[in-house]
Formats: C-alpha cells, structure tokens, sequence
C-alpha cells in the first residue's frame, strides 16, 4: 500500500525534501497582504464575534496574515486578547448558533470560514492538526490512549488495526514517551501532565498535518517539561517541513522558536515582524509592556515584577480610538479619539500607532505625561524596570536567538 509506506517515512521522521524558492511570508495588520506563490495558509479580515445577552463580544476582530510552509508564526497576547478563538476559528471549532465568524482563511485554495464542519472532517488531522493547552481536559478520561491515538490513523489512512498500533507506538517513541508499548495501554489519568501532552502531540502529528496550531501547549507544565516540549515541536517543525501556529501569552516562549510574531490586544494584531526584528525593534508599546514584564535574571531576589497597568478592555463595548490607549504611558488625546494607522516599517515590520516607540514623537508623549503625573506613565517610570531595562532585555533574548541559531 503506497500510502502506508509514503505515512511510515513520516511519522519515522524522514525529511521532505524543501523547494529552494520558499520564502518568508508577510502579512498585513488590516486587509492588505503580500501574497507568496508558497503561502499554505492566508487569513484576511477575519473575525468571530458572540451574541450574549449583554451585547456582542468582538473576540476576534479583523485579523489578517499568511504563513508559508515550514514556517512558524508566534501568536502573543494576554489572556482574552483573542489568540485562541483565532486558533479555533481556523480549526472551525467554534460551534453555536451565537457564533458570528466573517472574512477568508484560504488553506491551499480551500475555504474554512463559514462551511459547516462536517465539510472540513477529512482536513482535520490530515492536513491541520491542533495541540489544545489542557491535555487533561482534550484527552477522553476513559478511553486507552492506543486507541485515542490510532483513531484518526485508521479513519484517514485506511490502515489495519495492527498496523494502526504499531504507527501509534512509533509517534509515542517520536515524541520520547519511555516504554511506549505499555503506555499505548495506559489511560490519560495514569500519565503526568508532560506525559499527556505528549500523547496529545503525538495525535496532532499522527497524519502528518501540513499545518500544525499549538494553543499555548506549555500552560500546564513546570518550566523544564515545558523546554523539552517546546523543543519537541520545533524538531517535529523541522522534521516534517511542516507549518506551525505556536500560540502563548509569553514572549520568551516564541524567542528562538518562531520565523515571525504576531503581537494581538482586543482581537487585533497590533504587531507584527520577524521575530529578529520585533526583539531588536520594538515600535508598539503594548508589545514594549508585554517585554517589560518579562522578569530578568539579573534583577535581584524578590524584584517586584513589572506588570501593565489596568485590565484587558470591555470587547462589548471597546474604547474609541486605539484599544490600549487607558493603558498606555505614552497615550495622548488623539490616541483616545482616533484608530491608530498601520504603519509598514522597513523588513516588513507592521504595527498600528501614532506614536511608536523609539521615536522623537514617542519621547515627547512620555514627558508630558509624566509631567502631567498621567497614571500609567508613572508606574512605568517609578517600577523596577526602565526602559533602558526594556531595550536591555531585547538585546539580551535577541543574543540569546543568535546563539541558539548557531548552534543548530
């Protein structure tokens, strides 16, 4: 059986082969797109909104980008920016008559926006797979984790129960899960959660997807497992030639890890660049904030941490003007009043601001509010980080990402 043999190679590991002409992809904050002939994946306005009875919930709200393939894009933002819905509205998951889903997400020519689900049925697994960040929660309590993993093995692939099994015990020995023939035999309870999420990987990768979307798949874990992991799937990433949406609320998880980052706030992407580029240039200030709050390891013992001030905003009723304005140091009162314009910097670097950072309009914006003692600028100024700080922690990981890339 030719299919057999081609799914072996896969899951074994075997590299495909990569067309010379790949390149990077570029993608657009609003509705324009730099299309490449080689773009897997190419999401343009897409939006999905929520009927509840206090009014309608705009989780996502006009988000456009592409991804070629064997590349990986980094989707950053705090809790209910929008990062997972977005992942769950390309997967076509998000089910209910209150669900208002609109725009184009085109997946090799085919539409996945606004088709009933059971037209998606054979891409699901096949061709787009998705690691979920609870494995304890994806992963059904009373059915063996053999037969969780062969499942769409044998619905996709036609394969005999025998040999679905041994495919199944292959992926589990790919994804370094010790004694792989006893735990195909284990149910989801019996495993730790590093364990479980590798069973959930290795379901995601079982049909040898073209696109992978991993929703934040470390939350759960202690910081080493969530190193082994996060390596697992960029050596999967490589291995597979395979495209990956890598989804966290850290910015230091995608630093290394991904081609190119997308920075979302109130269901936009704010941000978006190279992930070179975004370290070593940051231009929006929510992007500087989420920067700031990473804790650095030359800070003292019990350096109080640097947070961002205020709350996420109300996405029933979203501020006028740029959404993070309440919340920014450098906020004036145009920012209050006006949607900032997408600015297209050099490199492809995109990012929505009237007054970005590192530059002479941005500097003036801070010194009048922090003369006029504007609430979030003083925090900022007073905190145990400093801008200076900010620019020092994005050279540091930016000497980290060299590093890391000369090594491989």
């Amino acid at each position: 059986m030719p299919g057999i043999r081609n799914f072996t190679l896969v899951i074994r590991g075997e590299r495909r082969e990569r067309d010379p002409s790949m390149t990077a992809t570029s993608s657009a904050i609003g509705g324009r797109l730099n299309r490449d002939s080689d773009d897997l994946l190419v999401v343009e306005d897409l939006k999905t909104h929520f009927e509840v009875p206090a009014g309608m919930v705009k989780a996502v709200d006009g988000v456009s980008f592409s991804l070629g393939r064997g590349r990986t894009l980094g989707v950053v933002g705090e809790s209910g920016s929008g990062k997972t819905v977005l992942s769950r509205t390309l997967m076509n998951l998000n089910l209910g008559s209150n669900v208002h889903s609109s725009g184009s997400a085109i997946f090799e020519g085919r539409q996945l926006v606004g088709v009933k689900p059971k037209q998606l049925r054979d891409l699901w697994g096949l061709d787009i797979a998705m690691v979920f960040q609870d494995p304890m929660t994806s992963l059904n309590p009373v059915v063996k984790v053999g037969r969780q993993v062969t499942e769409h093995i044998r619905k996709h692939l036609g394969v005999s129960k025998a040999e679905a099994r041994e495919t199944a015990i292959q992926l589990l020995r790919s994804v370094r899960i010790p004694e792989a023939e006893s735990r195909f035999e284990a149910y989801p309870h019996e495993l730790s959660g590093g364990m479980r999420q590798r069973v959930s990987i290795a379901i995601a990768l079982a049909c040898g997807p073209k696109l992978l979307l991993a929703d934040e798949p470390t939350t759960a874990l202690d910081v080493t497992v969530q190193h082994q992991i996060l390596n697992l799937l960029a050596q999967q990433r490589r291995e597979r030639n395979m495209a990956m949406v890598l989804v966290t609320h850290d910015l230091g998880v995608v630093a290394g890890r991904t081609d190119e980052i997308a920075v979302m706030y109130a269901g936009r992407i704010v941000e978006k660049a190279s992930t070179k580029v975004l370290f070593s240039d940051v231009r929006h200030p929510y992007t500087e904030a989420l920067l700031r709050s990473i804790p650095k390891t030359s800070n003292r013992n019990h350096t109080r941490l640097a947070a961002i001030a205020g709350r996420p905003p109300d996405l029933i009723n979203p501020p006028s003007g740029c959404k993070f304005s309440p919340r920014c140091p450098y906020a004036q009162p145009k920012c209050f009043e006006e949607e900032p314009p997408e600015v297209n910097a050099f490199e492809d670097h995109l990012f929505s601001c009237h007054y970005p950072v590192g530059t002479e309009e941005n500097k003036a914006a801070w010194d009048r509010n922090l003369a006029a003692g504007r609430p979030e600028t003083v925090a900022v100024a007073t905190g145990s980080v400093s801008e200076v700080d900010i620019r020092a922690k994005g050279e540091e990981i930016l000497a980290d990402l060299t590093t890391s890339e000369g090594a491989d």
